[in-house]
C-alpha cells in the first residue's frame, strides 16, 4: 500500500515557535497581558497548521496522514508551551527529585492521530506526590489550552497511582495502553510503561478482551446494531473508527504488540487483510477529518446535510443511476463491511490463541466441553461449541456447493457460525462462478434457506456479510451497501431487502398478529405460493441505482433469475408482476380516496385476481415495515386493510351496486334508528343537517360521535368547536372541527397544525346543510399513553380554534414555532403537479409532489381556495423529505375541472407555490361574523 508522505516539517517548526514565545517573555512573563500574547501566537500557529493539514488532505487524500499531522502540530504546541512555562513562568531553582514531570498523550491522542476537532487527552505524570511547582506548570498549560478553545481531558498522577487505578478502571487502563511520550522526563514514561506491562497487562488478557467487546456491543446497541444506518456515526457507529481501535487495543494488550505490522507476523491477519485494515482506517479518517473541517466542530455523524459536501471534497462524481453522494456513501458502507469482516477474522484468531493459553485441567475440561461433534448428514462440516465450522480447509474448493450448504446446515440445526468458517467463505469467493450459480442443488439449498421456517433473515445477513450473497446473485451484489439519498429509507438497499424477509417470516410465524392482523390471517392460505412470495420480497428493490425505473428493471431481472431457481413459467411471471407493481398498493392506499368507487375499480383492474391481491398485500406490508423503525403505523395498516377488503369484494362480485341515492337513504335511516333514544325533534334536526355523501362515507360509530358533538356545541351556543379522539390501533389521533364554512377553512386548519408541530396524514371534509363545515383531520400520534396524547391533541385543537377565531396570527406562529427537519434543505425535488379527471367519476384529482416544509399544506390548500376550487377530501403522504398530497376537488358549482386553459392555470399556480412558497391569505382571515 502506498504510504502518504507525512510532511510533518511543513506543519510547524518547533524551533521557530519557541523563538516566538521567547520573544514574548520579556520581564513580565507571568502577567495576564503577556499570557494573552502567548495565546494569540499559539492560536495563529494552530490555525495555520490546521489550514495546511486541510490543504494537504485535499491534495493527497490521506486521512490517517492528516490525523497524524494534526497530532504532530499539537505535540509541538504543547512542547513549546511546556518549555516556556518551565523556563519563564515557573523556573525551577535547585530542583528536587520530586520536581520532575512528563507530558504523556493518552487516549486517541496517544495513538498519534487527531481529528481537527478532537479532544486532547493529557496525562501529567509525576514520580511521587504532587509538588507546588508541578501543580503550577500543569495549571498554566491547561489554562492556555483552554484559552485556545481546546477541549482537554487531563489527569495528574504519579506512576504508582496510574498502576493502581488502571487495575480497577478499564477506561484508565485503555488510556495508558495507548500512552505516548510527548515531552519532559522520558525515563519516567519508560518506567510507567514497563510497570504497566509487567504489573497490569500480564495474564489479564481475557479480562480486558471481555470488557472491550462488552463496550463495543453496548455501543452498537446504542447505534441500532447495524452498520448501514444512512446517517452513520463515523467514530462510534458499527463499522466505524472505534471498532478498528477496539481491535487494535485488544491486539496490543493480548498479543503484546505495538504496531499493526506485528499482527501479520503473528499470523492474526494475512498481508492482504492488514492492507484492508489500513485502507479502511485511512478512508474513515479522511471522512472524519473532512467532517470536522467542514462543520468547524467535532461532528461525528454523517448527517444528510453534510454528505453531499463530503462527497464533493473526496472527489466523487455521479454515474448513471447513482448520484455522487450515493456513490460516496456506498463506498463508506463497503468500508464499514470491511471492518466487520476484519472483526470476525480477528476474533477467530483470538479464540484460537486463548485456547493455547488454557492450562492443565482447565484445558482438558474445555477440550471436553467444546470438543468437535459430527454434524448429521455431512462429513464436510462439524459442530464446535454449538457453532458450525469446516471439517477441513479444502471443503469449499472440493465442492463449491458447500459454500451454500454451510448456511443451509446452520439454519437446519439452529447453529451459530464459527469465525473460521465465515473467514474461509470470504477467502473462497473466487469459487463462485456461473456453474455454481446455475447448479440446481445450490439453488434448491438457497431457496430452502430463503424460505426457512426458522430465521431466514439472520442466515441471509451472515451470508451477505461474508460476501457470498452478492457473489451468488450478482444483481444483489450491485445493491450491497447502496444507500438512497433521502430521509425516508433508513437502511441501505440490501439491508432493507433482508429486513423485509425477516418481516415476512415473522408474519408467517404469527409473531406480528397484533401489528398485521390481515396479513397474518392471509398467510396460512398461501402455502402454495410462499416460495414465490419470499423471492419477490427478496428481489423487489434489486434494480435500485439503475437509470431505468427500478420496478420494471427488477421484473426483468426476476424473469431471468427465477427459472434458474427452479420456478415454472407461470410462477416466474407472478414474481415479475409483483416486483413490477410492488408500489401500486401502497401508493393507492395512501394517496387516493378509498371511499371513491373509481379508486377501487382502477386498483382491481391492475390486480385482476384475488390471488395476486393477497400476494401484493403481504409484499406491500413487508416493504413498508422494512424501510425503518416507525415508518409503518396503524393508520397505514388501516388504509391497506380498507383497500384490500373493498377490492376483494369487487373481485369476488360482492361490491355494492346500489345507487348513491338508495345508499344515502339507507344511511339516513340507519343513523335515525341509532339515535332512537334521543328526543324526536333533536334527533331529526341533527340527522337532517347531513348531505348523503357524509352518510355514505362515514362509519355509523363515528356518525354517532359527531351527532353528540354537534348537539353539545349547539346547546353551548358555540359557533366553533373541536373534538379529539385518540386512535391507538391506527397510530393516529383524530381532531374534528365544527365551524362556519368558508373556502379557506382547510388552509387555516393545516397552518394551525403546522404551527403546533402536528403532522396531518389525512383529512375528510364535509359541509352541512346549515352552512357549517364538519372537517376531520388525522395527525400522527406522538405519545404512547392515550391520556398524554389526548392532552396534546386538545392543545392542537385549542390552537386551531384560536387561529380560526382570529386570536392568533398564523404566519407569525408558523415562523416562530416551526423549523425544517435537519438535513431537509439539502434535498432537491423538482416540483410536480397534475390534474386528472379519470381517477374519479365525481371529482377532479389534483396531485402535488415536492420538498416538504413547515406550512406547505396550508399554502397549497390556500392556493386551491384562491383558484375557486372546493376540496372534497385531502390525502397527505410524506416520504421523508418528500410530500405527495392528493386533493379531490370540484369547481364551486360542483363540477369537474375540464377547461384546458383553466387546468393549466391551476397547475402553474401550484408549481409556483411548491417552488417559491406563499404567505397564504387564509392566514389573515378569521371566521366571518354571523349574519
Amino acid at each position: 500500500m502506498t504510504r502518504i508522505p507525512l510532511k510533518l516539517e511543513e506543519m510547524v517548526d518547533g524551533t521557530t515557535l519557541r523563538g516566538r514565545l521567547e520573544a514574548l517573555a520579556g520581564d513580565a512573563g507571568g502577567t495576564s497581558q503577556n499570557r494573552a500574547a502567548i495565546v494569540a501566537a499559539l492560536r495563529e500557529t494552530i490555525k495555520n497548521g490546521k489550514a495546511h493539514a486541510e490543504q494537504l488532505l485535499t491534495e493527497d487524500g490521506g486521512g490517517t496522514a492528516c490525523a497524524q499531522r494534526i497530532s504532530h502540530l499539537m505535540d509541538e504546541v504543547i512542547r513549546a508551551l511546556y518549555d516556556f512555562a518551565a523556563t519563564h513562568i515557573y523556573p525551577r531553582i535547585n530542583p528536587s527529585s520530586g520536581e520532575r514531570m512528563t507530558l504523556v498523550a493518552v487516549g486517541g491522542y496517544g495513538r498519534g492521530t487527531l481529528a481537527p476537532g478532537s479532544d486532547i487527552d493529557l496525562l501529567f505524570l509525576l514520580p511521587y506526590k504532587q509538588t507546588p511547582w508541578g501543580e503550577q506548570i500543569a495549571e498554566y498549560i491547561l489554562y492556555v489550552l483552554w484559552d485556545l478553545g481546546l477541549k482537554v481531558g487531563h489527569a495528574t498522577r504519579t506512576v504508582d497511582e496510574c498502576i493502581r487505578l488502571s487495575r480497577s478502571d478499564m477506561t484508565i487502563r485503555t488510556a495508558i495502553l495507548e500512552a505516548r511520550f510527548i515531552w519532559g522526563e522520558e525515563p519516567l514514561y519508560d518506567e510507567l510503561m514497563e510497570r504497566f506491562d509487567r504489573e497490569v497487562v500480564k495474564d489479564t488478557g481475557p479480562e480486558f478482551i471481555a470488557a472491550k467487546l462488552g463496550e463495543r456491543d453496548e455501543r452498537h446497541r446504542k447505534w441500532f446494531e447495524t452498520r448501514y444506518l444512512v446517517e452513520p456515526n463515523v467514530k462510534d457507529g458499527k463499522g466505524g473508527l472505534r471498532d478498528l481501535h477496539t481491535l487494535f487495543w485488544i491486539a496490543k494488550y493480548f498479543y503484546r504488540v505495538r504496531t499493526g505490522e506485528e499482527l501479520v507476523r503473528k499470523g492474526v491477519f494475512t498481508r492482504q487483510e492488514y492492507r484492508a485494515f489500513t485502507k479502511a482506517e485511512d478512508f474513515l479518517w479522511a471522512v472524519r477529518c473532512h467532517l470536522h473541517f467542514l462543520t468547524k466542530k467535532p461532528e461525528e455523524r454523517l448527517y444528510f446535510d453534510v454528505q453531499r459536501d463530503i462527497a464533493e471534497r473526496l472527489g466523487y462524481v455521479a454515474h448513471p443511476g447513482l448520484s455522487a453522494v450515493e456513490r460516496f456513501m456506498k463506498h463508506y458502507f463497503l468500508m464499514a463491511k470491511t471492518v466487520g469482516d476484519l472483526t470476525r477474522i480477528f476474533c477467530s484468531a483470538l479464540e484460537e490463541e486463548q485456547d493455547k493459553h488454557v492450562e492443565g485441567f482447565n484445558r482438558l475440561f474445555q477440550s471436553f466441553s467444546r470438543r468437535r461433534r459430527k454434524l448429521p448428514g455431512t462429513s464436510d462440516f462439524v459442530i464446535d461449541n454449538n457453532r458450525i465450522t469446516i471439517a477441513r480447509d479444502d471443503v469449499f474448493e472440493k465442492d463449491p456447493v458447500n459454500l451454500i450448504r454451510l448456511f443451509w446446515f446452520a439454519d437446519r440445526h439452529g447453529l451459530e457460525y464459527h469465525a473460521d468458517a465465515l473467514r474461509l467463505v470470504t477467502r473462497s469467493l473466487q469459487l463462485v462462478d456461473r456453474t455454481l450459480r446455475r447448479d440446481k442443488q445450490a439453488n434448491r439449498l438457497f431457496l430452502d434457506l430463503l424460505t426457512s421456517h426458522r430465521n431466514p433473515e439472520l442466515n441471509l445477513l451472515r451470508m451477505n456479510e461474508a460476501g457470498l450473497l452478492g457473489k451468488f446473485i450478482p444483481d444483489f451484489g450491485k445493491i450491497v451497501a447502496m444507500m438512497q439519498f433521502n430521509m425516508y429509507h433508513h437502511y441501505t438497499v440490501d439491508e432493507h431487502l433482508l429486513h423485509c424477509v425477516g418481516v415476512l417470516a415473522a408474519i408467517e410465524q404469527g409473531r406480528e398478529a397484533t401489528i398485521h392482523p390481515m396479513t397474518t390471517k392471509l398467510m396460512p392460505g398461501m402455502k402454495a405460493q410462499r416460495e414465490l412470495l419470499y423471492v419477490a420480497v427478496l428481489l423487489h428493490d434489486i434494480a435500485k441505482g439503475r437509470p431505468e425505473d427500478h420496478s420494471e428493471a427488477g421484473a426483468k431481472i426476476a424473469r431471468r433469475l427465477c427459472p434458474i431457481m427452479g420456478f415454472s413459467a407461470g410462477d416466474t411471471e407472478t414474481i415479475a408482476w409483483l416486483i413490477e407493481n410492488h408500489l401500486v398498493m401502497s401508493m393507492t392506499a395512501q394517496t387516493r380516496d378509498l371511499n371513491d368507487r373509481k379508486t377501487i375499480e382502477d386498483f382491481a383492474a391492475v390486480v385482476q385476481s384475488v390471488e395476486r391481491l393477497k400476494l401484493l398485500a403481504v409484499l406491500t406490508v413487508c416493504d413498508i415495515r422494512g424501510v425503518g423503525p416507525g415508518v409503518f403505523n396503524g393508520w397505514k395498516g388501516q388504509l391497506l386493510r380498507t383497500l384490500y377488503y373493498e377490492t376483494e369484494l369487487l373481485l369476488t362480485g360482492g361490491f355494492s351496486e346500489t345507487s348513491r341515492g338508495e345508499r344515502g337513504v339507507a344511511g339516513r335511516i340507519a343513523l335515525t334508528r341509532a339515535l332512537g333514544d334521543w328526543p324526536d325533534a333533536e334527533r331529526d334536526r341533527v340527522v337532517a343537517v347531513h348531505y348523503d355523501n357524509y352518510l355514505m362515507t362515514v362509519d355509523l360509530v363515528d356518525q354517532l360521535r359527531h351527532a353528540a358533538f354537534i348537539r353539545d356545541t349547539d346547546q353551548a351556543g358555540r359557533r366553533l368547536a373541536t373534538m379529539v379522539n385518540p386512535r391507538p390501533v391506527e397510530g393516529v389521533t383524530e381532531i374534528t372541527i365544527l365551524a362556519p364554512d368558508h373556502p379557506r377553512l382547510l388552509s387555516v386548519i393545516a397552518g394551525a397544525c403546522a404551527g403546533a408541530g402536528a403532522n396531518i396524514v389525512d383529512a375528510q371534509i364535509f359541509t352541512t346543510v346549515d352552512g357549517r363545515a364538519l372537517d376531520t383531520i388525522l395527525i400522527t400520534r406522538e405519545f404512547d399513553l392515550d391520556q398524554d396524547e389526548e392532552r396534546r391533541a386538545r392543545r392542537v385543537g385549542t390552537l386551531i380554534e384560536d387561529v380560526l377565531s382570529g386570536k392568533s396570527w398564523l404566519p407569525d406562529m408558523i415562523e416562530k414555532r416551526t423549523k425544517p427537519k435537519r438535513g431537509q434543505k439539502v434535498f432537491r425535488i423538482t416540483p410536480h403537479a397534475s390534474l386528472r379527471n379519470t381517477l374519479s367519476n365525481r371529482f377532479s384529482v389534483i396531485e402535488v409532489e415536492g420538498l416538504d416544509r413547515p406550512g406547505l399544506l396550508s399554502e397549497i390548500t390556500g392556493a386551491l381556495s384562491d383558484l375557486s376550487l372546493d376540496i372534497a377530501s385531502a390525502h397527505i403522504t410524506t416520504f421523508g423529505e418528500k410530500v405527495i398530497d392528493t386533493f379531490y376537488v370540484t369547481d364551486l358549482t360542483g363540477q369537474k375541472i375540464e377547461n384546458p386553459t383553466r387546468m393549466e392555470m391551476i397547475l402553474t399556480r401550484l408549481r409556483e407555490v411548491l417552488e417559491n412558497g406563499t404567505r397564504p391569505a387564509a392566514a389573515r382571515t378569521s371566521m366571518p361574523e354571523k349574519a
